[in-house]
């Protein structure tokens, strides 16, 4: 399918055939109504569309209202070809760092990525969101402005520029809107929490038609209220029986750690209560000795138990540790740190659009002005305080051992209490009881419960001016338009409650503020609190000096600038009619900034756990893109029409591509079509992934790693050459941008037919096939290793010794994937004694999903319905599906979407090794199907009301095991699959004025 070649001809074309805004084929009867000529979603002709020759879904307000879908996240989940990912608000549920993802959504259809998915408004770019840089965030645009939204499912690089490989979304609003429109809504959850409520108003003036202008203006407002994990019984950590238990020793009831050094001092000059040597049986008569790997008093004999404290429980030693290790938690706790997390994170947005259209003879003006500010508050885990043994330097040269003092006159009481059960449970460890009689502290992991949650509140403002032109040539039957606009997201991040500056810092000899570390050691908080203690007055108020709460983290801008114009019209008559051309010119400008900690350098004291990103400053880059386009329709036949299209896009800093795309449409019989397509796309990198810098870190010192080159096992063992490399000295991994990065390239096809089986029922069926070379990643170190012939020069050795010393581990350009699937959809509508009925599905069935390293390698094996970490979740087979009566001034729907069962995480647990197998464990998650209901009224004058019923059965998320600390995500539910809100009351109330 190399067809690269050619696109090197004088009239480049580009998108293929008529892209109409349904995807079913016409009857005889309605082709013969005219048809009036519209510019449509994929295509730069004007002229009498018929049917498409591309897979085109149309998502009507009508259909928004039946789903009861206030807001374009929940469009983008509804629509069957978008591949769940990471990227929305449910899924960045806890500690992360992709910051990109800050308070913002993103689509990613047919699997190749929010940045190939192009997003349009009125059929021209937006802007990528201002800390992501690299794609948009639909949350900003206004959707109860919108007339439809058409997701063209089909590469279409050929038209709208090289990054639209996955394929287009384009919304469109409303136009020559005469009147005014109110409305509200409201999305009520039956167990509390996640309430949704909306309200706009949209008023226009002038007929177009009669009066030759119209201005159109709306404005809305969205909050989504905060989902807690604590509100739905299906998020549960300790599920151990079917093989799901939190891997964290910090909980809010300390847990005790060995630790005795003296590189801690001043806090822990001569070591810690329960030293590093502790090997003693763990209870009395116990002959098993083992070292100690936490210890938390509520679990030792006599102890109220794990279970004494909310969200606690024993640790499950036995999912994540070995019984062959010399270590044990057996006497640990654990904290379900999934439940502290927001299910649906508060947001608040306001959109406004302002439009007008004037009309002079058969030419039109366009202006157009959109905005919104958009404010989301991510809270996950309180923070973990964690004893480290290594001393700090630089600006914070204290430490971040967190140890609990025996401070005379502070907390004694609880001191003796824990010192002495710690003596009592290990009576044969004398060393104990030697420190126990010197009053050492006491080493722990410990969750701050009273410093509230984590929060990072991010506000994005948006804007975007446009002005466009369209009308007759004066030569011909040809028509121009063109248009100009700039679009511009600013967004910025800010540390809410929960997080704390680690030490004391001061200006001049003036201390600027308190810190944590600072008020833990002073022995003013209690970290054993038992149930129904509060930590005192004075505790609160010493927390409350050391907050970093409204310091901004860091922040973002990204603008488009956008020119463009084409003109289009016939060329000659060709047996089947007239051959249509369009030719064009595209120049836009792409700025970006991001920035970091604002304070002053010298008052940048560490705040503990802030996600800073210091090392990716972008002080201001750009890069010009111009682009030369042409499309051509040929109706060879009355029944058949080809069309060849193309494009020349120029990027800065990578040069020249061109992508052409050609399509066919052949329709052998009035009741059936065939039509098919192939074309190439070229996506350059973000300015993320090219300037991002670069940030070494060492590997931890308990990491087990080998050398590639010796060892062919890649495991830690005795064999020769297998050592483990961290043994031998420390080893850093280099993570970053990489200013040597190239393009991906893609080539897309597709293949489909439409059966028109009745007067109005309706099938159509599409194959389509993407394949990417050159995908830009970033590799895993168990990646690079298991290929080390091929990336030989990504281990920087020692020149003398010859040992690693780093792994390079930056973005780079690897081989490739390859993506197919099928589109369904269904269509029919009746009437049956005096009720009017329609019924559709729309489905898509990923068949395969493939990927590799290199060019030159096989691919690997299919991906689809298998449990991924950071990356999508492919699923084999989605659908939505819906039933419409009509009658009077009455209509009721029932909807159904279907997602299917896939294969849970297992090796993340240890589960695959032999640890354990629990006895409820399943490894395949639950299909997961949901139903829902509206009911519409419209015999109220002027009044349209609509109710309705989300979840109808009150369905709760497939459990999955696939437990993940650092998005939270596991915690027995998967977000990129399921809506947590279970079932919710909708109202609509709609008054024309």
């Amino acid at each position: 399918m190399k067809l690269r070649n050619w696109a090197q001809v004088g009239l480049i074309t580009c998108l293929a055939g008529p892209a109409f805004a349904q995807t079913v084929a016409t009857t005889p009867a309605a082709e013969a109504k005219p048809v009036e000529t519209i510019i449509v979603t994929g295509s730069s002709i004007r002229r009498q569309v018929e049917t498409s020759a591309l897979p085109l879904q149309i998502v009507s307000r009508e259909d928004l209202k039946r789903e009861g879908i206030s807001s374009p996240e929940q469009l983008i989940a509804y629509l069957t070809a978008n591949v769940a990912g990471v990227d929305n608000l449910a899924s960045n549920a806890d500690v992360t760092e992709n910051r990109g993802a800050r308070g913002g959504s993103f689509a990613n259809l047919r699997g190749q990525g929010s940045a190939g998915t192009l997003i349009l408004l009125n059929g021209r770019r937006v802007a990528a969101h201002g800390i992501n840089g690299g794609a948009v965030d639909i949350n900003q645009l206004p959707i109860t402005a919108m007339q439809r939204i058409d997701v063209l499912k089909d590469g279409a690089s050929a038209i709208y520029g090289t990054d639209a490989i996955g394929g287009v979304i384009n919304f469109i609003t409303r136009t020559d809107y005469q009147g005014m429109n109110a409305r509200v809504f409201t999305d009520v959850t039956e167990q509390g929490g996640g309430n949704i409520y909306q309200a706009s108003l949209l008023g226009g003036y002038g007929d177009l038609a009669s009066q030759n202008f119209n201005i159109m203006a709306t404005v809305s407002y969205r909050k989504n209220e905060e989902l807690l994990a604590t509100q739905r019984d299906f998020v549960d950590g300790f599920q151990i029986d079917r093989g799901l238990s939190n891997d964290t020793r910090g909980t809010p009831f300390g847990t005790i750690f060995p630790l005795n050094t003296t590189a801690t001092a001043p806090f822990t000059p001569n070591g810690t209560l329960f030293g590093t040597t502790t090997n003693a049986p763990f209870v009395p008569g116990s002959t098993t000795l083992r070292l100690v790997g936490g210890v938390n008093p509520l679990a030792l004999p006599g102890g109220l138990g794990c279970s004494a404290i909310k969200d606690m429980e024993d640790y499950a030693e036995q999912l994540w540790f070995s019984a062959s290790t010399s270590a044990t938690a057996s006497l640990a706790c654990a904290w379900d740190t999934g439940n502290q997390a927001s299910i649906q994170q508060e947001q608040e947005t306001t959109n406004a659009l302002v439009r007008g259209v004037f009309r002079l003879g058969k030419h039109e003006f366009v202006g157009e002005f959109t905005a919104s500010d958009a404010t989301a508050d991510n809270r996950f885990s309180h923070i973990q305080l964690i004893p480290n043994a290594t001393a700090i330097t630089g600006p914070d040269s204290t430490s971040l051992n967190f140890a609990y003092f025996r401070v005379p006159g502070v907390n004694e009481a609880v001191y003796d209490r824990i010192a002495n059960a710690l003596v009592a449970a290990f009576p044969t460890d004398t060393a104990l009881a030697g420190r126990r009689a010197l009053n050492l502290p006491i080493a722990m992991r410990w969750r701050c419960i009273e410093c509230g949650r984590r929060e990072i509140s991010t506000n994005t403002k948006t804007s975007r001016f446009f002005f466009g032109a369209d009308g007759p040539l004066p030569f011909g039957d040809w028509n121009y338009r063109f248009g100009a606009s700039q679009a511009t997201s600013e967004a910025e991040s800010t540390l809410g409650t929960g997080y704390y500056y680690r030490n004391a810092f001061s200006v001049n000899g003036v201390q600027r503020n308190n810190g944590i570390v600072n008020v833990f050691n002073s022995g003013v908080l209690n970290p054993f609190l038992l149930p129904g203690q509060e930590q005192t007055a004075a505790a609160l108020a010493a927390l409350e000096t050391a907050s970093a709460r409204g310091v901004t983290l860091f922040g973002g801008k990204f603008t488009v600038t956008q020119f463009d114009g084409s003109m289009s019209g016939p060329l000659f008559d060709l047996p089947g009619g007239k051959a249509y051309a369009a030719i064009g010119v595209d120049f836009r400008t792409e700025e970006y900034a991001f920035n970091g900690d604002q304070r002053v350098a010298a008052e940048r004291s560490n705040i503990l756990g802030a996600p800073f990103d210091q090392a990716n400053v972008l002080s201001g880059v750009s890069r010009d893109v111009k682009a030369v386009f042409a499309e051509m329709v040929f109706p060879v036949l009355d029944n058949l029409e080809f069309t060849i299209a193309g494009r020349v896009d120029e990027y800065d800093g990578f040069g020249r591509t061109t992508n052409p795309k050609y399509s066919l449409k052949y329709r052998p019989m009035d009741r059936l079509l065939f039509r098919g397509s192939y074309s190439t796309g070229f996506r350059v990198p973000s300015f993320n992934q090219i300037y991002n810098g670069v940030t070494a870190v060492d590997l931890a010192l308990g990491a087990a790693v080998v050398d590639p080159k010796t060892c062919p096992t890649l495991v830690v063992s005795t064999l020769a050459g297998c050592g483990n490399i961290l043994d031998l000295g420390p080893v850093r991994e280099l993570t970053g941008g990489n200013l040597q990065l190239g393009p991906e390239e893609a080539e897309n096809a597709t293949f489909g037919f439409v059966l028109n089986l009745a007067q109005n029922a309706t099938i159509s069926v599409d194959w389509w096939q993407i394949e990417r070379t050159g995908t830009i990643a970033s590799l895993t170190r168990t990646q690079l290793m298991q290929n080390y012939v091929d990336f030989e020069d990504k281990f920087q050795r020692d020149p003398v010794s010859g040992r690693i010393v780093a792994i390079d581990r930056r973005i780079l350009n690897a081989g490739g994937n390859l993506m197919e699937g099928l589109e369904i959809g269904l269509r029919n509508n009746g009437e049956f004694m005096g009720t009017k009925w329609s019924a559709g599905l729309d489905g898509t069935h990923i068949l395969n999903r493939q990927s590799r390293l290199l060019p030159s390698a096989a691919y690997g094996p299919n991906e689809v319905d298998k449990w991924t970490r950071f990356q999508d979740l492919t699923l084999s087979w989605r659908h939505n599906a819906y039933l419409t009566l009509t009658r009077g001034d009455w209509s009721a729907t029932l909807s159904q979407s279907y997602r299917p069962s896939y294969l849970d995480n297992a090796n993340y647990l240890g589960i695959a090794s032999g640890v354990v197998i629990p006895s409820n464990y399943q490894q395949r998650v639950e299909s997961y199907t949901t139903y829902n209901t509206t009911v519409t009224y419209r015999g109220i004058k002027n009044m349209v009301v609509t109710g309705g019923i989300k979840n109808l059965l009150n369905t709760d998320p497939p459990f999955t095991l696939g437990y993940d600390s650092d998005l939270g995500s596991g915690s027995s539910w998967e977000p990129r699959l399921a809506d947590p809100r279970g079932r919710a009351f909708t109202l609509n109330l709609e008054y024309e004025f």
